[in-house]
């Protein structure tokens, strides 16, 4: 529907950074321990954050996805956290690697999440 015929022509089309977002929040949601809650967060401002997984009252996790291996954290992300006060903030992107971020937040693959995910199942 799209018309895209390559896995290139996919990374040129402005559909890829939504198609991203919804594949890392169906892996994610599929992988959630028991009663946790999940849910998009934005404010009227327009501060947001992709989405957010609270572990009971007090445990709270912001994630913010990004398609790129090179990205920037703007300001309605920052903003939404201080309204949400959460207790771990996180970005998944599409690179390999684990490292630190300003604001103590963590760049973190995809598959790496998913397994700090499974091991609080445990």
């Amino acid at each position: 529907m799209l018309n895209i015929g390559s896995y290139n022509d996919l990374l040129g089309h402005p559909v890829v950074g939504k198609s991203w977002e919804g594949f890392v929040i169906e892996n994610i949601v599929s992988v959630l321990p028991p009663r946790v809650r999940s849910y998009y967060y934005r404010t009227a401002g327009g501060a947001e954050i992709d989405l957010v997984l609270e572990f009971g009252v007090n445990e709270k996790w912001a994630i913010e996805i990004k398609k790129g291996i090179s990205f920037s954290l703007g300001r309605g992300f920052h903003e939404a956290c201080e309204d949400i006060k959460p207790q771990k903030k996180f970005v998944i992107y599409a690179g390999k690697d684990r490292f630190p971020l300003p604001h103590e937040i963590t760049a973190i693959a995809l598959y790496d999440f998913m397994n700090i995910l499974k091991e609080k199942r445990e």
